[in-house]
């Protein structure tokens, strides 16, 4: 954006609670609060309450809780009784914190954006990812999109309209408990081909490299994994770097720590996506006009 980042002072007192003091005046300003509540959740969730609080407090103008990665998105319903709606939960603390605008990538589910009682700028990291797979030049006859998951099949059929067109996989799986999963079989056909696995996120790697090792099994080519948000919870790294996949590509909605590397992965970045994004916020322009269409903004 060609911006100085805003001046903030954040420290943590001796019981771990969170002190945050802006170091320059906001007020009458547009500010943008750029946060990933990604692992620490907690702490980077409460982070950004605060921050919110102090802008608030400082009389900025308005205040956008740009999160790259929504945390406790997987949240957003009631799967058996006597469970907490916790998606819910954290729009209304953002909302209450002061925030007048979220501006969010690739949420888990698209009904958490009516979770939120303020206005919600859903971006997808689908364009960064398919200007990536364009450059490589696979023949577009080889192609076949594969989604790990009964529920990811309309993000795939999206991702598979764009990509040449290219025909849909579903692998079927059945879990059994959170982060486990077992897969079952596979709807369509991969066979010679080169198929692109796409989520939405890659935590423990469970569902996707069980699914790949289903594709090889049915006589798949070449096997890439493409995702936005990588939380790499373990064994998320041996799991992805076991030779199942030829390339792991993500985006930078989550910081990927140095010791989280391996040859396989690609990180590409949204910060084009978020900046442009922000701009035609701050303008108070449609992210949907040309020629910013590509943006994908709801």
């Amino acid at each position: 954006m060609g911006l100085e980042l805003g001046k903030i002072k954040i420290k943590r007192f001796a019981d771990g609670e969170i002190y945050v003091q802006l170091r320059e005046s906001v007020r009458g300003c547009d500010v943008f609060l750029v946060q990933p509540t990604c692992p620490p959740a907690n702490e980077n969730l409460m982070e950004l309450l605060i921050m919110i609080d102090a802008c608030r407090r400082a009389s900025a103008k308005t205040i956008t809780a740009v999160i790259p990665y929504f945390g406790y998105a997987r949240a957003d319903r009631k799967t058996q009784g006597r469970e907490s709606i916790a998606a819910k939960l954290v729009a209304n603390l953002i909302t209450e914190a002061g925030a007048n605008r979220v501006l969010a990538c690739d949420l888990h589910s698209g009904q958490s954006m009516g979770y939120f009682d303020i206005p919600v700028d859903h971006v997808y990291g689908q364009p960064v990812v398919l200007d990536y797979l364009a450059s490589k030049n696979i023949c577009s006859d080889d192609l076949v999109v594969v989604s790990p998951d009964v529920g990811g099949v309309a993000r795939a059929r999206a991702f598979a309209k764009k990509l040449s067109d290219a025909p849909l996989a579903i692998v079927d799986k059945r879990r059994h408990g959170h982060n486990v999963a077992e897969v079952m079989n596979l709807i369509g056909d991969v066979k010679g081909k080169v198929a692109v696995m796409v989520d939405d996120m890659i935590d423990t790697a469970g569902t996707i490299s069980k699914g790949a090792a289903l594709l090889h099994q049915e006589g798949a080519r070449e096997v890439y994994a493409c995702s936005t948000h990588a939380v790499f919870s373990p064994p998320a790294i041996e799991r992805l770097s076991s030779g199942l996949f030829q390339e792991v590509i993500i985006t930078n909605t989550i910081p990927v720590a140095e010791k989280n590397y391996f040859p396989q992965l690609t990180v590409l970045s949204v910060a084009n996506l978020l900046g442009e994004t922000i701009w035609r916020v701050h303008d108070d322009c449609s992210g949907t006009s040309e020629p910013y269409s590509s943006l994908g903004i709801d």
